[in-house]
């Protein structure tokens, strides 16, 4: 397919899926429900980490979250009292279980005392063309912490680890990308659009590979970045809009 094809292909895609109409059965809907920066970004930072498996149980999860913070995750997180944690004890999705929550709480809410927003924790280097040390300096944020559990690691990806960190990736897609379309939020300011990262995973590595962007089987954090640079080739200010297109042609089955 030729350049010129393939680009007009993916904007039709991109046309097509980045649409609200979309959000109802996506874990995006979840932040959506509110209004408040904080409860966006920490709603949203909750629906990215655990929108992994059946997305009926992502949402069921979710909204099941949002309601143990009394619907106000930043008033909740911020002034919760140590008795009022006894309700989470039994929470779980997947491999993610109260000790992974409990640590977020409990981080999240130190973050909050020092900061407006978990912006500043995802900022990258100056002059660093991507979000790589962002990730990087928010995965040290969280495991410097004294109390972090080990077993935490596994569901707060980084780049040092060679992971392609798809959520993580996906949710600074959702806090910084700023179109008015009313799909992502753009509430973060102080990244930019072309530092994104696309989320990788294995529908969008089928996708990507069909497509001949790339030639790879391994979804890593090496992929990733180079998925992106061909994204580039067609918006270079911001080229993870491609993400919709990628994440919707899979749901269509394509390269099956």
């Amino acid at each position: 397919m030729k350049t010129t094809e393939l680009k007009e292909l993916l904007d039709e895609k991109v046309a097509k899926y980045n649409h609200p109409s979309f959000l109802q059965n996506d874990p995006l809907g979840i932040p959506h429900r509110f209004s408040l920066k904080q409860d966006i970004e920490i709603s949203g930072f909750f629906a990215a980490i655990l929108a992994w498996g059946n997305r009926k149980s992502i949402i069921n999860n979710c909204n099941r979250l949002m309601h143990l913070m009394d619907e106000k995750p930043y008033d909740f997180i911020t002034n919760h009292s140590p008795i009022e944690l006894k309700k989470f004890e039994t929470f779980v999705h997947r491999t993610f279980n109260s000790t992974d929550l409990l640590f977020i709480i409990e981080a999240f809410k130190g973050f909050y005392k020092e900061h407006n927003s978990l912006e500043c924790l995802f900022i990258p280097k100056l002059g660093d063309k991507t979000v790589k040390s962002g990730l990087e300096n928010f995965h040290t944020s969280c495991f410097n912490l004294s109390y972090a559990p080990l077993r935490s690691k596994k569901h707060i990806a980084t780049p040092i680890k060679k992971s392609a960190c798809k959520r993580l990736n996906m949710y600074l897609r959702w806090m910084v990308r700023d179109d008015a379309k009313g799909v992502d939020f753009g509430i973060w300011k102080s990244i930019k659009p072309s530092q994104l990262i696309c989320p990788l995973d294995v529908h969008v590595l089928r996708v990507a590979n069909s497509l001949e962007l790339l030639q790879s089987e391994k979804s890593n954090w090496e992929t990733a970045e180079l998925l992106t640079s061909e994204l580039r080739k067609f918006d270079k200010s911001d080229p993870v809009k491609y993400d919709f297109a990628l994440f919707g042609m899979g749901l269509e089955g394509f390269g099956k």
